[in-house]
């Protein structure tokens, strides 16, 4: 048996507020059925657990963030803005009304020592998606590079979002400047591997 549509925005909308801003131990299944006025039968009937609830919260999570991501790519005109464009994404994301202290899926990991597969699940299913589409996008700069260069960019930009715990008043604008020299050493490199093939 499912639960209504309208009810289960009400959990994934509480959950997830409280997980990514309290913490996930520091959320009792209580406070959640509390946030959204449904009852523990309620909740039951559409996720046998808390870890279901929470992976249920961040796979909605990482599909509105890849909206955002993909918006943002279609709003550049080069090469090197869509590749870039990950910080503006990273930048707007945080102003969405369930924001969170920092990245949900580096949280998540976090807390536990050894994951439930579902919310394992869930966060590979992110870092796959951040690492293959860096590389989809800086294949047009770099060519066989790409996965390098995508690898160093899911470096920078995990780093970035664990800064906000350090400082919740961080933006991505350092991250954006690092970045931006890795691709143009990248860049470099493809431009002068390609000379030299020319010459043979």
């Amino acid at each position: 048996m499912t639960i209504r549509a309208s009810t289960e925005v009400r959990l994934l909308d509480a959950a997830d507020d409280l997980f990514f801003s309290r913490g996930i131990a520091a959320t009792p299944v209580d406070a959640i059925l509390e946030r959204a006025g449904v009852s523990p039968a309620t909740l039951y009937r559409g996720y046998a657990s808390k870890e279901a609830l929470l992976a249920a919260t961040l796979r909605r999570r990482h599909e509105a963030w890849l909206q955002v991501w993909d918006d943002a790519v279609a709003r550049q005109h080069t090469d090197e803005e869509r590749l870039l464009a990950v910080f503006d994404a990273l930048d707007e994301f945080r102003t969405r009304p369930l924001g969170s202290r920092w990245c949900a899926f580096l949280g998540s990991a976090a807390e536990y020592a050894d994951a439930p597969a579902e919310v394992a699940q869930a966060v590979h299913d992110d870092t796959r998606a951040l690492r293959s589409r860096l590389a989809e996008l800086a294949q047009p700069l770099c060519g066989d590079s790409a996965g390098e260069l995508a690898e160093q960019l899911l470096l920078v930009v995990t780093g970035d979002l664990a800064m906000r715990l350090r400082d919740p008043a961080h933006t991505t604008a350092i991250a954006r400047r690092i970045a931006a020299v890795l691709v143009a050493a990248a860049r470099e490199k493809a431009e002068l591997g390609g000379s030299r093939r020319g010459l043979r």
